[in-house]
């Protein structure tokens, strides 16, 4: 959710929503695969969670072939293991772009290109 894509306010809501929405179905699948599997929430793979429901829905659509139990016992193979004095940066790293960002209407970018030719690479 670092970067919205709406344009208006009511679209940046709808996104939130969907985040917010997405990550709680997330987080059920892996509590209930915990319970399924006797384990605890925090000791499954969020990762591979999501991967796992990707799949399936790129693989089987709308239609529901594998029962739930299968579902369960795939998202509790990938257990995460005690990641005690595990330290991460908290950082966030963007590679830099060749180009400036578009900071106006495109149309104006478009007349500005006609008259004075494309801008110059950033290095």
């Amino acid at each position: 959710m670092a970067m919205m894509s709406g344009l208006s306010p009511s679209m940046v809501i709808k996104e939130i929503w969907a985040q917010l929405l997405s990550y709680n179905l997330i987080r059920m699948m892996m509590t209930r695969a915990a319970t399924f599997g006797d384990c605890l929430p925090r000791q499954i793979s969020v990762k591979h969670t999501v991967q796992i429901c990707v799949a399936l829905i790129y693989a089987h659509g709308d239609k529901h072939t594998l029962d739930e139990a299968a579902i369960l016992t795939l998202i509790t193979q990938q257990r995460v293991g005690n990641r005690a004095g595990r330290v991460e940066p908290h950082a966030v790293k963007r590679r830099p772009k060749p180009y400036p960002r578009l900071m106006v209407p495109r149309e104006i970018a478009r007349a500005n290109i006609l008259n004075n030719g494309h801008p110059k690479k950033l290095t």
